[in-house]
């Protein structure tokens, strides 16, 4: 194992449930709800029981998003090892999802301004992986060819590092195996048969 890490929670709500986004679509909502009730002469009594109406839905709402990321990346445990990728995910339904480095074609790295980051893992045409099964631990937007990501990693030029090197080291060991096998076979292919008698 070269390394082992779960996603920041605060950073899987902003950027997996949108946490933000969330609190700005009813902060709008309030506004303009506000605004109404004072357009159509509501006494103040009325349009503070209005804007707290929507305040405790929108309070509601945020904390269910941050109680769900937070529980999620509770759940989640990131694994490189020298010859895979291991994800283990799920709050009701726990699952383990691993991806040989034979499967992996290349990854790339998306540093964000917390220091936290993402790891999208590109994998090999043949291999088949589903979206659905992996959200939100998957890019977003790539439904027909799903990249499995690590999310929200602390430090993640670090781990992004380890699994570079992990990956090169992979493939070197392999082309050298590949190098070997072709040697051999030639060896073999020119080598002059045993007379009989």
């Amino acid at each position: 194992m070269l390394w082992q890490g779960a996603p920041r929670w605060t950073a899987l709500a902003r950027r997996a449930f949108h946490v933000r986004k969330v609190a700005v679509y009813f902060a709008i909502i309030l506004v303009w709800r506000i605004f109404a009730d004072l357009s159509a002469g509501e006494t103040t009594g009325e349009v503070v029981v209005g804007a707290l109406w929507i305040t405790a839905l929108g309070v509601v709402s945020i904390g269910g998003l941050l109680l769900l990321a937070w529980a999620m990346a509770r759940s989640t445990v990131y694994t490189i090892t020298s010859r895979r990728v291991v994800m283990r995910f799920g709050v009701a339904l726990p699952m383990i999802v691993n991806f040989p480095f034979a499967q992996i074609h290349s990854a790339q790295m998306k540093r964000h301004r917390d220091e936290t980051g993402d790891i999208p893992i590109i994998l090999v045409a043949s291999t088949r992986t589903s979206y659905t099964v992996l959200w939100p631990h998957v890019r977003p937007w790539h439904f027909t060819k799903p990249q499995p990501m690590l999310r929200a990693i602390p430090d993640v030029a670090r781990v992004a590092g380890i699994l570079s090197d992990a990956l090169n080291r992979f493939l070197a060991e392999t082309e050298k195996g590949a190098e070997h096998a072709d040697a051999g076979t030639a060896n073999r292919a020119g080598s002059d048969p045993t007379p009989t008698s």
